[in-house]
């Protein structure tokens, strides 16, 4: 019997799993509204638990972990800029960057499209 998106290998998940897993990886991100570290902690974490499982989910969660990593840069550019008061707007340009684009990726993964953050470094090949 061959797999299907209805039945599945035992370490694979369905389409609408895949789905779901990549939209949480995303998503997972907006816990650093929270937390400071949730915001890649959760990503990362979700991601090493379901990556063997579904290369979709794989590439979301490389994606999810580099862009939480490249805005915690940006975050702390902006932090120390505050001493220029540059700062004072820079970090508000950061954290709408950051929570609409993490937004958009996890609508357009739910989709299921393969989506790239734009202006991301790709600390994870």
């Amino acid at each position: 019997m061959e797999p299907t998106s209805a039945n599945p290998e035992p370490n694979q998940l369905s389409q609408s799993d895949e789905r779901l897993w990549a939209m949480l990886t995303h998503l997972s991100a907006l816990s650093g509204i929270f937390t400071v570290v949730g915001s890649l902690a959760a990503p990362l974490i979700i991601w090493q638990i379901q990556k063997d499982k579904s290369a979709f989910v794989d590439y979301h969660g490389k994606e999810a972990v580099n862009f939480q990593i490249t805005m915690a840069i940006a975050a702390g550019i902006s932090f120390f800029l505050f001493l220029l008061l540059v700062g004072l707007i820079l970090i508000w340009v950061v954290a709408a960057v950051w929570l609409v684009f993490t937004i958009i990726a996890a609508l357009k993964t739910y989709n299921g499209e393969y989506y790239r953050y734009p202006l991301t470094f790709r600390f994870i090949k």
